[in-house]
Order: structure tokens, then C-alpha cells, then sequence
């Protein structure tokens, strides 16, 4: 089941679409909650940003998922989804990977303290949620977030997942700020070997930057998991594939 809920975010109105598991209106069983990002593309496919949708929701009610999502909508205006999702300005190993100096980002440690906040106390308040068992989830600059929310926030996230996390414009900081306070959960994260398409110099930045973050993770004693996916692209369609072991990650012991 599908619903949406409407939120005050940067001056602004946003939607959140809430998926409630089989079951949930006939017991009283209360859930784990997974955060995401990029809420456009996480449920059906007719707002997608670029009309592919991992349709997340029909993997969980074929596997009887007993999980609560909350999947907060991106922002489309300009370059407001980068400067939301980057907790800081971009910085040196952009340029590298951009090949041009960019000074976007900086208000994403705005958008992770309204979801810690805000958000989860309203979502805490609305449904029967576990509210010490909350997880967040995101894809390219949404991974950036996630785990950069798993280091400021340790003891509310139990599980961060990145998928094709784009750490490049803040590699610097994510890196250290994951050597100074790592996160106390599980941490999953996986990559591409072919992110940037057949730009081949692209996509083995892109590869060495996750390697990096991970390496990090693990050299401060994160349990921490990455996996390299031979020849996957940075697209929807390579997403909605791997969704299933992100969900599998999720539901394991911890």
C-alpha cells in the first residue's frame, strides 16, 4: 500500500511516499523504517525522473516484506538535487572527475538533520514504526547522504546502503569524516565497473572514489560490505536489477 505524504523542506512543499507492508491496516505489529531518496524513482514509474522507477514496492509485497519506506521526492529545480545531497562544496577530486571547478553543494547536512529531525518524528507519530530500528538507502548523490547520515548519526541508523554512491564531490570530507566518526551500523555499498559509460577514465575515478570511502569505513572498524559489479552502468535499469540484494541487506540479522 501507497501513500504520500506532504512536507515543509528549504522554503518549500515536498512529497514523501510511504509504503506500508501487507498487513499493516489489519495487526498491530510495529516496523522497521527505510529512508531513500530520490522518491521519484523509487515506487511506480509515471513520475520517474527519466521514466524508469525501481518499483520497489512490487518486490516487497512479493517477498512479504514487513518494512515501512519513506521515500522523500528530489529536488528538480536546477541543480538543487546536488546541492541538497552534498553535505559540503564540491571539492578538489571533483575537479578531477568532472574535469572542470564546480562550487556547488553544502546543504546537505540541512537535508539529513530534517529527515533525523523532522521527518522521523512525524513518521514515528503517523505509523507503528520501530523507532530505534531505521535504515537509509540511497543511489549515486543519495548514497553520498546516506552514509554521510550513518556517520553523523550513528546511533540512529542501524544499516546504510549506497548504491553507486557518488562520493566524488566530497570525497575529501566523506573520507574523513568516516575515519573520525564512522557509523555504528551495517554499512552496504556496491558500484559499477562501467559508471560513466565508455568513458573509461570516468568510471575507474568513480570506482576508485567508492573503493576509498570504503577502505575508510573499514579501516575505523565499520562492519562494512562492497561489492563491484563487472560492467554496470549508471542508470535505473542497472538499479532496479540490484534492488533485491540492497532489500536482502536490510533484512539480515542486525
Amino acid at each position: 500500500m501507497l501513500e504520500v505524504l506532504t512536507v515543509s523542506i528549504f522554503n518549500g512543499v515536498r512529497k514523501v511516499r510511504i509504503y506500508l507492508p501487507e498487513g499493516y491496516g489489519t495487526s498491530n505489529k510495529r516496523y522497521p523504517v527505510l529512508y531513500m531518496h530520490d522518491g521519484q524513482n523509487v515506487f511506480g514509474a509515471e513520475e520517474a525522473i527519466g521514466g524508469v522507477s525501481l518499483e520497489l514496492h512490487k518486490y516487497l509485497d512479493q517477498t512479504n516484506s514487513e518494512l515501512i519506506v519513506a521515500a522523500i521526492d528530489q529536488n528538480t529545480q536546477g541543480e538543487e538535487r546536488l546541492n541538497e545531497y552534498c553535505p559540503w562544496k564540491n571539492g578538489d577530486f571533483s575537479e578531477q572527475v568532472l574535469g572542470y571547478k564546480s562550487s556547488l553543494g553544502g546543504k546537505g547536512r540541512e537535508y539529513a538533520d530534517f529527515i533525523v529531525n523532522e521527518l522521523k518524528p512525524l513518521i514515528d507519530d503517523k505509523y507503528r514504526t520501530m523507532a530505534a530500528k531505521n535504515y537509509m538507502a540511497g543511489i549515486s548523490l543519495g548514497g553520498l547522504n546516506s552514509v554521510y547520515a550513518g556517520c553523523q548519526y550513528p546511533d540512529t541508523f542501524r544499516k546504510i546502503a549506497g548504491v553507486s554512491s557518488a562520493f566524488y564531490p566530497n570525497q575529501e570530507e566523506i573520507e574523513k569524516l568516516a575515519a573520525i566518526t564512522p557509523p555504528s551500523g551495517k554499512i552496504y555499498l556496491d558500484c559499477g565497473t562501467a559508471e560513466a559509460g565508455e568513458n573509461r577514465k570516468m568510471s575507474e575515478l568513480f570506482l576508485a572514489s567508492n573503493n576509498a570511502v570504503y577502505e575508510r569505513l573499514k579501516s575505523s572498524g565499520c562492519e562494512v560490505e562492497f561489492r563491484i559489479i563487472e560492467g554496470a552502468g549508471h542508470n535505473y535499469t542497472g538499479f532496479k536489477d540490484r534492488i533485491g540484494a540492497v532489500m536482502e541487506f536490510f533484512w539480515g540479522k542486525g
